[in-house]
């Protein structure tokens, strides 16, 4: 009889070759006559360690699952490990020893670890980080010595055997999911166990690994049940399953298992690749996979996902696209569903804090990341307490009300959504989990959704509230405020200018003027030629002058006055925003004179008063002789 397997740790170093492409360059720590990836046919780990797009950044991390099968000479039963690998590049020009292959201005490796243990990937993330970078800082990749003793040092830690479980939180922060999906962060978890085909989409690979594995961590325990998800053929979790016969309801532990947790979401069937190259596609595409949960950052899939998944998360553009009309109908939330969801974002977003995300800006319980994953495990118990409530009342057609919880009324599944509940009975997780445990789970946890009730008050004032939030009114009221000051800033400049300039003008005529006038005294009165037209006095060119000036400030005025009225009119809004909706409101308002208008006034009354002042001031223009006239005439 097979025997479970006992994993040790290993490390290798992939290299992009520019001919070959990305190839396994050595093992460390291995006989050089023993090739684990001929063994266990890991000819893929290349793509995987090396994702699409790890060129474009300086440091960049890919997680993968691979099947385990056995070293040579040993029985041992298939299960599932894990690979980390952290990918650098450095110029070629900075290396103390280049080999004959290195032709390119660059070189790209990257540092693989595998264990069996993905509870423990956060830890190891941060010391894969420093080998790496150490390892390149030598600029001579023959030297090796620091990716040996790295490889010994997981092969002597054991662990412990209880690992804390905040070794399971793997970088990304719940709380930036619940702030970035809000509500539809249950529409996820949901989906999770109806165990469609779920496809995340992201240029950064590290990101997208991490959501799943944070997706998944929220059911509990799930991290450390993953020995069959790397093969849909495997399924040695359910064969091994026993029902539990005891529990102590102090034992958080204890209560977890009794109620049947973790739900195995990937047994037969099913398959987890947090990050899955191209050359894996034909296992998502085989007959036996019915469900996974993979990513990806190729392009290619989202151009094809109608043909490869159910749905697909573009965490580029934080957008859930269900793609299925069953599923999606399946995922429509209930009254109680929607108001636990939007308790739960409320929570988030009253304690976000920009500058630091992962925590709440009060540093209280209240929307941390513990607070988080226990109304998840709240959640999910409620769910499977009123599930085997359902069962029991589906078997009492008699209606017996003794037989039945005095303080719960009538079926509360039903506030977990009907459609929901029965897609979730179709999979395998629920066959396995209702076989497998109590018929009276109800009696330990009460059967009852967190929010259970219908729709009240709160709930609409709550959505209304969540809804004017995403809007973001405030930051566009800055925007705006923001552009209305500048632009009156703008427009006083230009009218000062304005004004000074016609001022300006105003003295350089009156200056001109009376310099006439000094010559006309000195010069005496003209001779008067007969047949020759009269020349124009003073006054008639300073009027004009002045007439001109007027008429500029004027039309700059108008200009300006009636830009400043058209945006009261409109409400100083965005183009399409309220102030078109409010252009009747400004219609019914009485006439007002404008700023503008009574500078206009002000510059007319001005000029006219000069004319008469230099009127009055200019020498009177002699008299024409009758004869003269005549003559002229």
């Amino acid at each position: 009889m097979a025997t479970p397997s006992t994993f040790n740790p290993l490390v290798c170093v992939v290299d992009f070759h520019h001919a070959r492409g990305p190839e396994i360059e050595h093992w460390i720590g291995v006989p050089d006559d023993v090739d684990p990836a001929a063994e266990n046919d890991w000819q893929l780990i290349p793509y995987m360690a090396l994702p699409d797009g790890a060129h474009q950044s300086d440091e960049e991390f890919s997680y993968f699952s691979l099947v385990y099968k056995a070293q040579t000479g040993q029985d041992v039963v298939p299960t599932s490990v894990f690979g980390i690998s952290c990918c650098h590049r450095i110029p070629a020009a900075d290396l103390v020893w280049k080999s004959e292959d290195v032709t390119r201005s660059a070189v790209q490796k990257a540092v693989v670890a595998i264990t069996d243990k993905p509870e423990r990937f956060s830890k190891l993330r941060e010391k894969l980080s420093v080998v790496t970078r150490a390892w390149f800082a030598q600029k001579d990749f023959r030297d090796v010595e620091i990716l040996q003793r790295f490889r010994d040092n997981l092969c002597a830690d054991p662990g412990d055997a209880v690992e804390d479980e905040a070794q399971q939180y793997f970088g990304l922060s719940l709380r930036e999911m619940v702030h970035h999906f809000k509500w539809q962060m249950l529409v996820l978890f949901k989906c999770l166990l109806i165990q469609p085909k779920m496809l995340f989409f992201g240029s950064h690979c590290e990101r997208v690994c991490q959501v799943q594995f944070s997706l998944i961590s929220l059911i509990p325990n799930l991290v450390r049940s993953l020995q069959d998800c790397a093969d849909p053929q495997m399924d040695r979790y359910a064969e091994t399953l026993r029902k539990p016969d005891s529990v102590r309801t102090s034992d958080r532990s204890s209560l977890l298992t009794y109620m049947g947790a973790p739900l195995q979401l990937f047994g037969k069937g099913s398959v987890f690749g947090p990050y899955t190259p191209l050359q894996q596609l034909d296992i998502l595409t085989d007959l036996d996979t019915r469900s996974y949960v993979v990513g990806s950052t190729n392009s290619l899939l989202i151009q094809q996902k109608d043909r490869y998944c159910d749905m697909l998360v573009d965490l580029d553009e934080n957008i859930i696209y269900i793609l299925s009309p069953t599923l999606r109908s399946a995922l429509t939330l209930s009254v109680a569903d929607r108001r636990w969801a939007d308790f739960l974002t409320q929570q988030v977003t009253e304690t976000w804090d920009e500058m630091d995300p992962s925590r709440p800006k009060t540093h209280g319980y209240a929307g941390s990341e513990e607070f988080i994953r226990l109304q998840f495990e709240e959640y999910l118990l409620a769910l499977l307490s009123a599930e085997k409530y359902h069962q029991y009342l589906a078997s009492r057609k008699d209606g017996d009300p003794k037989a039945l919880l005095a303080d719960v009324d009538g079926d509360p599944s039903l506030d977990f959504a009907q459609p929901f509940l029965e897609a979730w009975r179709e999979t395998g997780n629920y066959k396995l989990w209702l076989r497998s445990t109590d018929s009276q789970l109800f009696d330990i946890v009460e059967p009852r959704h967190p929010c259970a009730g219908g729709l009240t008050m709160e709930d609409v004032q709550r959505r209304l509230a969540a809804q004017v939030a995403e809007l973001h009114l405030d930051e566009r009221f800055n925007q705006t405020r923001e552009v209305v000051n500048k632009r009156l800033a703008d427009g006083r400049v230009q009218v000062t200018t304005a004004f000074n300039k016609v001022w300006a003008d105003i003295e350089v005529m009156r200056e001109a003027q009376r310099k006439r006038s000094e010559e006309a005294k000195a010069a005496g009165p003209p001779a008067v030629v007969e047949g020759a037209a009269k020349p124009s006095s003073p006054p008639a060119l300073s009027r004009a002058s002045v007439a001109a000036a007027s008429q500029r400030a004027g039309a700059y005025l108008n200009s300006w006055g009636a830009w400043a009225a058209e945006k009261r009119r409109t409400g100083w809004s965005r183009p399409g925003g309220e102030g078109a909706a409010g252009s009747d409101k400004v219609k019914e308002r009485p006439a007002v004179t404008t700023v503008s208008e009574l500078a206009r006034d002000d510059v007319h009354r001005m000029t006219t008063q000069l004319d008469a002042t230099a009127w009055a001031k200019s020498p009177e223009p002699e008299k024409d002789t009758p004869g003269a006239g005549k003559e002229a005439g």
